[in-house]
């Protein structure tokens, strides 16, 4: 699948909920090119999902925690069937 199609399902998706890999449920929302978790209010840019679908298979945040910010919500998303 092309980025910009797991993108679209990223944007088509904000405001359902998601699980971090420790099962703690979250929403967000799409701000100016950024997924914005409701646990952190912290924008995590669109980048750092593009950097980590490079990355086949995920097998956990931590596996990303040095290549983007927020990985527990990266990875969580990435991972969702919903988005891939």
């Amino acid at each position: 699948m092309k980025f910009q199609e797991i993108w679209n399902n990223i944007i088509n998706h904000a405001g359902e909920q998601f699980f971090t890999k420790t099962n703690l449920p979250f929403t967000y929302s799409i701000v100016n090119n950024s997924v914005v978790p409701d646990r952190t209010k912290y924008p995590l840019a669109k980048s750092n999902f593009e950097k980590a679908a490079e990355i086949t298979p995920l097998e956990g945040p931590g596996q990303i925690n040095n290549l983007v910010r927020g990985p527990a919500y990266v990875y969580a998303i990435l991972t969702d069937k919903r988005i891939r």
